[in-house]
């Protein structure tokens, strides 16, 4: 024990060791620089009653330290009393004294102090921490990686701290400065950064250590600079050779550029990235209902279109992409394989490709068309027609827009699918929803659609997993290709992922749109669905869509339904023959997609009988909910006998009782308790808020002193 000067603090302080340390500390005590529990060796205050404790280490660092790991600036001491920080090298939250940059780099003092050492080969600092042989280890080290490399730990012997400092041996003994043959100009340093791009293989890494030529502006992963000479793979018959490399190069694996380093194979003549090496041979991906197989070239003559079917950029045949050999698209290699999620590997490459058809072929003409099909959606055969006039105002029971083109009817019942409605099958992938299972086919059932947000009871996609519904319309909109549009007169439309502006037809922003490589014209994908025709009780006959008005004279510029103006700019629906103009949304109203005449299927928490859908013209019955005239669309009990349920509006079944059951507890703003959704076949109560007789479902407060009552499709939100 020795008296050291006090740093800073008003006392003298004495140097403690470890027994010392044990002796006089009866309470945790904790270093006035670093806040962490102090350890022998430490300074501690001489007088009596103070609880002022040091690190040796904390005590004795510079308040300005010139890292060999950082050149670019050195590392200031700072202080901060209110604000915790995470430390860039052991990933720990820390408090008080740290070391910071003013590049963004923030260290505990220890850390700091601990690789400034390993930098100067003063090894010393690893004396008393454990070595770790990863064959030996006993507990799960797979998630801790090495705070240099960012590797895991398993890989290599490595040491760790007590504290969870963990650093491969092998990053411990490395060179500060090297001669590579990958960059001749410079030496490489060893450089700890936050964040950088490893120039060889492209790969971002948020921070650790690597080598780094300030005046060129490049890094390099450790493990980068010491690659395997030779490489063999299961989706190649050749090994590849390292080839270092001082200039640019396309990989043919990919199509896109290299530098530094690439891997060759003698054989077949391709240079490659090393992270192309191991391209799977065929994958399954969310883009395409066919396998695709990886190849390093394309004949010409076996593709018609070389565009991306992705990004919709030309796809350079005489380097790599993966191709579907049944339809003959195409793809970018990086576009196809960016998203790890939206594909699986194909292990077993002679297992015969499933696809599970919706039909059942009955009958074909000589050209080998189906011309008579059993859908396993409906009871009887379907025959397949073109002639739209004799089933005019009928609509796809799938998609539910006006037929037009080919489509199946059948002969028994009023039953319609467009031929390309029919022909999906079973199960699809679609490339924009995220959960692993293929989505099933299914057919009579009312839901939303997650990606037009519509209400809709024809064919949609269902999701197991989350539950999701995706409608026809959707689905044949953004499976991937080119598309006609209303109007449109230059190429065929193409849809970007990325591509964010305004719907030549709405006006709405939106990200993800039909754009035409030739014109600006940009569309929604729910707009680019749109009936082309529709009806409407405004005028006698059928009403088209229409992309411009070229009538100026200003008193046409109206709705003829709304009686409000229109923005000439916008789509919108007319007639011809009656000069009848209207908005969109006028003439299609709240639920275009629910098929009139339709039966939903009983649901115990919403009717005791079947319902069917109608439209009331000039009779509105009250609602049997919320009491209000039932105008427009309207759901019918089928029983005649039944008296308790005659009619309801959609919105008081589908809007809301979807997501209410008796029973629930809700949240209302206009209320200060929570209330309780009660359904009740006598005594019906006014609704506070409207004032007419709650029929049925209702909201009663849970306070049994408050006699607050309303209608369970009045605004609330939930609990």
């Amino acid at each position: 024990m020795e008296e050291s000067n006090n740093y800073g603090h008003q006392h003298p302080l004495l140097l403690l060791n470890e027994n010392r340390l044990r002796s006089i500390k009866r309470v945790a005590a904790y270093c006035s620089r670093c806040e962490e529990k102090v350890s022998a060796p430490c300074f501690g205050c001489a007088e009596e009653g103070c609880s002022f404790y040091l690190h040796k280490v904390c005590a004795e660092a510079p308040s300005e330290l010139d890292h060999p790991f950082h050149r670019h600036h050195p590392l200031l001491m700072k202080h901060s009393s209110s604000h915790s920080y995470e430390c860039m090298f052991c990933d720990e939250r820390g408090w008080g004294h740290f070391y910071h940059c003013s590049c963004g780099l923030v260290f505990h003092i220890k850390c700091a102090l601990f690789t400034f050492n390993i930098a100067q080969n003063n090894l010393k600092e690893l004396e008393h921490v454990a070595l770790v042989v990863p064959y030996i280890v006993t507990r799960n080290v797979g998630v801790f990686k090495c705070f240099g490399c960012r590797e895991p730990l398993e890989k290599y012997t490595y040491f760790s701290s007590a504290c969870g400092f963990n650093l491969h041996k092998k990053c411990a003994e490395l060179s500060l400065k090297m001669n590579h043959k990958c960059h001749r100009k410079h030496p490489l340093l060893l450089q700890f950064t936050a964040q950088f791009t490893c120039v060889i293989c492209g790969i971002g890494q948020q921070r650790g250590l690597g080598y780094g030529c300030s005046p060129c502006g490049l890094f390099i992963h450790i493990g980068c600079l010491s690659l395997s000479r030779n490489i063999e793979d299961k989706s190649h018959k050749h090994p590849f050779t390292l080839f270092w490399r001082q200039g640019p190069f396309i990989c043919d694996a990919c199509g896109t550029s290299g530098n530094y380093v690439a891997y060759t194979c003698g054989t077949c003549d391709i240079i490659v990235h090393k992270k192309c090496i191991s391209l799977p041979r065929i994958i399954k991906s969310k883009w395409h209902d066919h396998r695709l197989s990886h190849t390093y070239f394309l004949h010409r003559e076996y593709v018609e279109i070389l565009d991306c079917v992705i990004c919709h950029q030309e796809v350079n045949a005489e380097h790599g992409n993966y191709a579907c050999s049944k339809c003959n698209d195409i793809f970018h290699v990086n576009c196809v394989t960016k998203d790890e999620a939206s594909y699986v590997i194909v292990e077993n490459e002679d297992e015969e490709e499933e696809y599970a058809s919706s039909l059942i072929v009955l009958e074909r003409n000589d050209a080998g068309e189906a011309i008579v099909v059993k859908h396993f959606k409906h009871d009887h055969p379907l025959r397949l027609g073109d002639r739209v006039s004799e089933h005019e105002n009928k609509c796809c029971d799938g998609c539910l827009l006006p037929i037009s083109a080919s489509f199946y009817y059948c002969s028994q019942c009023e039953f319609y699918l467009h031929k390309v409605c029919a022909e999906l099958p079973k199960v699809k992938h679609v490339w924009y929803h995220h959960c692993q299972q293929p989505l099933a086919l299914t057919s009579n059932e009312v839901f939303r659609c997650v990606k037009c947000r519509h209400v809709c009871n024809g064919f949609a996609y269902k999701c197991e997993e989350c539950n999701g519904y995706t409608c026809l319309r959707c689905v044949l909109a953004l499976t991937p290709g080119a598309r006609t549009c209303l109007g449109h007169k230059h190429n065929p439309l193409l849809f970007y992922t990325n591509y964010g502006g305004k719907c030549n037809a709405c006006g709405d922003e939106v990200e993800g749109l039909f754009r035409c490589k030739a014109c600006n014209i940009s569309l929604d994908h729910r707009c680019f669905s749109l009936p082309l025709t529709a009806q409407h009780k405004c005028d006698d006959h059928l009403l088209s869509l229409t992309d411009h008005d070229d009538n100026s004279y200003s008193e046409s510029h109206f709705c003829d339904i709304c009686e409000e103006i229109r923005d000439l700019n916008l789509w919108f629906y007319h007639c011809a023959r009656c000069d009848t103009s209207a908005h969109i949304k006028c003439v299609l109203g709240k639920y275009p997609f629910l098929k009139l005449g339709s039966i939903i299927v009983e649901k115990q928490d919403i009717h005791e009988h079947h319902l069917t859908i109608v439209k009331k013209t000039c009779y509105y019955p009250d609602c049997i909910v919320c009491g209000k005239p039932c105008v427009d669309l309207a759901l019918e009990c089928t029983k005649s006998v039944c008296s308790s349920y005659t009619f309801a509006h959609i919105d008081c079944v589908f809007g809301k009782y979807m997501f209410v059951k008796p029973g629930d507890i809700l949240k209302i703003e206009e209320h200060m308790h929570p209330v309780t959704a009660v359904k009740r076949n006598y005594f019906y109560p006014y609704c506070r808020e409207c004032r007419i007789t709650c029929v049925n479902y209702f909201l009663e407060c849970t306070d049994s002193g408050c006699n607050y009552i309303r209608h369970v499709n009045c605004p609330f939100k939930r609990f």
